[in-house]
């Protein structure tokens, strides 16, 4: 599978690492996952459309992740190629009250920059484990945050099309947990520009400190998670309604409804992708029974 990628490359070999039966469990934050055929982590814009090409033209299915921070994938693994846009990706450059980041980059990082450079706006993102890329796609938020607060540009590579495109405001079609991204799955974001302003580097760090706090107070931070397993339903509180259906707790294998914060399903001991969606199964079902409420997972499955 590697040399039919390969010989389909239009960009040098070195703008990418190659990575064959790779564990996805190394790649979530669940700690969950079976093997990749192939996994390939770009160093580059142009790498990033050289594979997505380079995989059609072999005829090879595609999977694009960022840090696996929202997903579940399966135990027998992803078939074909995975492009994980991380580390390697992930420059970044502060301008004025402006930072522009390529998508690899970690929200945690930026929130970070964004401090050193005494911008406020970026607050909320500093405990977020997910990546640029996939706070652009799911419109990743917490606090008094999000992301469709903050971007006011991205560029995005259309795989259907072979074109670089940009969104600019709304055209992201940012919503709750959503953007324009999981409606184009042929569409890859490159980078954002993300609009911050000037602010006290005291009163920055005071408040990076407090959400950090809050999330160590209520969540399961000290166990393999893919932060909170379900959307919130329109007029409740997922982990409101898990906790009052006696679900907190509640484990099949090594996964556990969380018995800090009923709101996320954990890895508590070794548990498979299996396991995991067993407890959400039961969770859904026994909602729906006693509440009338459906809960949609806020997990990606891959």
């Amino acid at each position: 599978m590697i040399e039919a990628l390969k010989r389909e490359l239009e960009c040098p070999a070195d703008q990418l690492a190659f990575y064959t039966d790779e564990p996805m469990s190394r790649h979530t934050s669940f700690r969950i996952g079976g093997p990749a055929d192939l996994l390939v982590s770009p160093k580059s814009e142009h790498a990033i459309c050289g594979v997505v090409k380079a995989a059609k033209k072999a005829g090879l299915p595609l999977t694009v992740l960022g840090n696996g921070s929202n997903v579940l994938v399966s135990d027998e693994g992803i078939r074909g190629v995975v492009l994980c846009i991380g580390s390697d990706y992930s420059a970044m450059k502060t301008e004025g009250t402006k930072i522009e980041a390529q998508t690899g980059a970690l929200l945690s990082v930026l929130a970070a920059e964004a401090y050193h450079a005494g911008l406020t706006g970026l607050e909320f993102a500093g405990g977020i484990p997910g990546s640029l890329g996939g706070a652009l796609f799911m419109n990743a938020g917490a606090y008094d945050g999000q992301t469709a607060n903050v971007v006011v540009s991205s560029r995005y590579y259309d795989a259907k099309n072979d074109i670089i495109g940009t969104l600019t405001g709304e055209e992201h079609a940012f919503g709750y947990r959503t953007s324009v991204f999981k409606s184009h799955a042929e569409w890859i974001a490159l980078s954002a520009v993300i609009q911050l302003e000037e602010g006290n580097p005291a009163d920055i760090r005071t408040k990076m400190d407090d959400f950090a706090q809050r999330r160590r107070d209520k969540q399961p931070l000290n166990y393999p998670s893919a932060g909170s397993t379900f959307k919130r339903p329109t007029g409740y509180f997922a982990g409101k309604l898990i906790q009052d259906a006696g679900l907190m707790g509640y484990s099949v294998g090594g996964a556990q409804v969380s018995e800090k914060h009923a709101g996320f399903v954990i890895n508590r001991d070794g548990a498979t992708c299996a396991d995991v969606l067993a407890v959400i199964t039961h969770v859904q079902e026994e909602v729906l029974r006693q509440f009338g409420v459906e809960l949609e997972p806020e997990v990606r499955m891959l």
